[in-house]
């Protein structure tokens, strides 16, 4: 059985094993894949793994030996699952690998707006401390965490995480979700979506990226936020219209810490590149080494449940 992994080195930049892998069929692995290489690549394929390569219908029409898709992600947009079905093919993801990895890159950058780390490291190895008659100093205010609001747009198991941080360090809690919860953590509190972000402190975005939800976060809904207030983005990219943000980080009014884009890697005219008040991680919130081995783990067992005909994760088309 002949194995592709498209585009590898994201998961795998070389501290993983693909051993499981290899040891199920002829694995071949490349760490990245243009368009006009896949349908070459994946000929007499009967399993192909992708992460962010895209597999069109007109691609899956070239590949008929092709029995199974393993999205390497918990997304499954780059695939038509559609046409995928139609041919017979089994498509799977790997959800929730990452929840704990991705709620600490929230408070990464919640952190690095509330204790200006980077900036005072850098003031100190330029030689502003030892300049200084006092024993510290403060190049901008610093803010406590605790009693702060944090509002969270959605409550699936990365912003489950994200709350209970939350509630470690003292913060007073508002979910929004498009239907109110059945359960939610003591002392949080379901509201609008309107109401949140008038009433947080930081508003962190944790939704699907769909029609209702693309562009949310505009220039209306960022007039409603707090002066000073923060914006993390760890979801999609695309629920955030950049040059609106970029005009509200530009006017001082609010801070955005980003790992996501709506393009990846972003266009050199992307606005928030040069916005005051932002910070950007290249979408690493996923990629701790523990949260990329687990994902791996799942990726091989479920590609196994598939070869003895139980398949787990299975991904169906929209109805």
């Amino acid at each position: 059985m002949k194995i592709i992994v498209l585009d590898g080195y994201t998961l795998n930049p070389g501290d993983l094993s693909w051993q499981s892998f290899a040891e199920l069929g002829e694995l071949t692995v490349f760490d990245r894949s243009e368009p006009s290489t896949i349908v070459s690549r994946c000929q007499d394929a009967a399993v192909v793994f992708t992460n962010k390569t895209r597999l069109s219908a007109e691609i899956l029409a070239q590949l008929p030996q092709l029995r199974y898709i393993g999205v390497l992600a918990t997304g499954t947009d780059v695939v038509d699952i559609a046409a995928a079905t139609a041919r017979g093919v089994v498509v799977t993801n790997v959800p929730n690998y990452g929840s704990d990895a991705v709620a600490q890159m929230v408070f990464a950058h919640m952190l690095h707006f509330s204790q200006k780390v980077s900036l005072h490291d850098a003031a100190v190895k330029a030689g502003y401390w030892q300049s200084q008659g006092d024993f510290c100093f403060t190049l901008a205010p610093l803010m406590s965490l605790n009693g702060k609001t944090l509002g969270l747009v959605g409550f699936g198991a990365i912003a489950q995480q994200v709350a209970s941080i939350a509630s470690a360090f003292g913060m007073q809690l508002l979910v929004h979700t498009r239907n109110c919860p059945a359960h939610l953590p003591a002392g949080a509190k379901w509201v609008a979506l309107n109401d949140l972000l008038k009433q947080a402190d930081v508003v962190s975005l944790h939704c699907p990226l769909t029609p209702a939800t693309a562009n949310l976060i505009n220039k209306d809904s960022l007039a409603l936020m707090k002066h000073g207030s923060l914006l993390i983005n760890t979801a999609r990219g695309g629920l955030v219209n950049e040059a609106d943000l970029a005009a509200a980080t530009n006017a001082g009014r609010l801070g955005a810490g980003l790992d996501v884009l709506s393009t990846e890697p972003p266009q050199a005219d992307n606005p928030l590149l040069s916005a005051n008040n932002v910070s950007i991680s290249p979408h690493i919130a996923w990629a701790t080494l523990e949260a990329r081995q687990k994902l791996l783990d799942i990726a091989i067992d479920n590609l196994r449940n598939f070869l003895e005909k139980r398949p787990c994760h299975q991904v169906f088309p929209a109805k």
